[in-house]
């Protein structure tokens, strides 16, 4: 089993940024994709990020690409979401998540079985 905890959320101005830190416990760590997603009121949660267990492959959604970097540390059992340049549409709650390592990383949220609590980011205008 793998469990989750996010940190690293918060309030920023547009333009500025965010460094998101999942960190999990668990034998299993190194073993699994994992996957940042975020939900924002009202809306179904998307997805942002997934990175392949050994942190070969990644995949954005397109909205992300070139201002969002997914990263992982597996001897500190951490994954990462650095974001730049962030805009108020990123607000929402950010979930990690860790799911089955398929080559390429799953995107969506029924290939994942490990979920954290989940933390803020607010990017104001």
């Amino acid at each position: 089993q793998v469990q989750l905890v996010e940190s690293g959320g918060g309030l920023v101005q547009a333009g500025g940024s965010l460094r998101l830190s999942c960190a999990a416990s668990g034998r299993t760590f190194s073993g699994y994709a994992m996957g940042w997603f975020r939900q924002a009121p009202g809306k179904e949660r998307e997805f942002v990020a997934t990175i392949s267990a050994v942190g070969l492959y990644t995949s954005y959604e397109d909205s992300v690409k070139g201002r969002f970097t997914i990263s992982r540390d597996n001897a500190k059992n951490t994954v990462f979401l650095q974001m730049n340049n962030l805009k108020p549409e990123d607000t929402a709650v950010y979930y990690c998540a860790a799911g089955r390592n398929t080559i390429p990383p799953p995107r969506v949220t029924s290939e994942y079985n490990y979920w954290g609590q989940g933390t803020q980011v607010t990017v104001s205008s």
